[in-house]
């Protein structure tokens, strides 16, 4: 597995935002099928910093009306990564 094929994409909200300043924490959307340990090395691989603790979620997929409708978004995998040393550079800037 491709390392951009399990990290998908950062999480920027207002939230995520203090984590990072805070506690030194980086939130990404993540592959449903990694475990903790694919994606610490991923991170690692990836950014070149060295991970201190992974937690991961499923994000449920809420529901939305179309019409007279409804359908269902996606469910998603959330993973919260705090760093030990170093900075993800992706986030500078934002």
């Amino acid at each position: 597995m491709n390392l951009y094929d399990v990290i998908k994409r950062p999480i920027v909200t207002e939230k995520s935002s203090l984590l990072k300043e805070v506690n030194n924490t980086y939130v990404f959307e993540v592959d449903k099928k990694a475990n903790k340990e694919l994606i610490r090395t991923c991170v690692e691989k990836a950014f070149n910093v060295k991970v201190k603790d992974v937690k991961t979620l499923i994000q449920r997929g809420h529901v939305k009306r179309f019409g007279k409708g409804h359908g269902r978004a996606k469910s998603w995998k959330k993973a919260i990564i705090t760093l030990r040393e170093g900075k993800i550079e992706i986030f500078e800037g934002v």
